[in-house]
């Protein structure tokens, strides 16, 4: 009996139960009493072969809304990782010091009771559909601008963090329901982001040589 009740803790998460949606998975993480504190390992191994898709949409959905200076710098550095990973069609891995990162259960579930609202609204929308545009070689295509946005969102650039954001956020949610007309609206954002990113970038180099030139005319 022991043995029995052991084997059904230990079995995992992602085929318990019919709903294998990222809200559903929270939901059971932040609901199973067997466990002190939830690690990102510990959802990148319930998600299975879409932990892409659900780690990318964690990193990147802090970014959209108001954050403490530097969020950014932290929430980039692992989509960097990520995103690489899915550019060069490798499979996703975490190193144990971003792995081993975790929140005690109570905490994990009070953010979930939050986020899980938000995150359902958007999972009515989505559905397999446009699939070419999640499978390769445009997997690697979204991976390869998802880098470029991750770098910029990394950056302290000013104004480069939300749009950025939407743009992965958009991508995520895609490659969790192999829904391409999320790709689609991702890759509209992502050049918008980049439009945006390269005024600021224009505007900060032509104030920065008119303070030059008139400190030394």
């Amino acid at each position: 009996m022991e043995e029995r009740v052991r084997g059904e803790r230990d079995a995992p998460i992602r085929e318990q139960g019919e709903d294998s949606r990222l809200s559903g998975i929270l939901r059971r993480l932040a609901g199973d009493e067997s466990r002190e504190r939830i690690s990102i390992g510990d959802l990148f191994d319930a998600m299975g072969d879409r932990a892409f898709g659900a780690l990318i949409l964690i990193f990147a959905l802090p970014n959209i809304i108001p954050t403490p200076p530097g969020t950014s710098a932290v929430t980039g550095a692992p989509l960097v990782f990520l995103l690489a990973q899915l550019m060069l069609g490798l499979k996703p891995w975490l190193p144990r010091i971003i792995a081993a990162r975790s929140l005690a259960r109570a905490d994990f579930a009070a953010l979930v009771q939050r986020m899980v609202p938000w995150l359902e609204r958007g999972e009515r929308l989505l559905r397999p559909r446009l699939s070419f545009l999640v499978e390769r070689p445009a997997e690697h295509l979204l991976g390869a601008i998802g880098l470029v946005l991750a770098v910029i969102l990394a950056l302290p650039i000013p104004l480069g963090n939300i749009l950025p954001a939407i743009a992965l956020t958009l991508f995520a949610f895609a490659l969790l329901e192999k829904d391409g007309v999320y790709a689609l609206a991702g890759m509209i954002v992502a050049i918008l982001s980049l439009a945006v990113v390269a005024g600021v970038i224009f505007a900060l180099a032509k104030a920065a040589l008119l303070v030059f030139a008139a400190a030394f005319s």
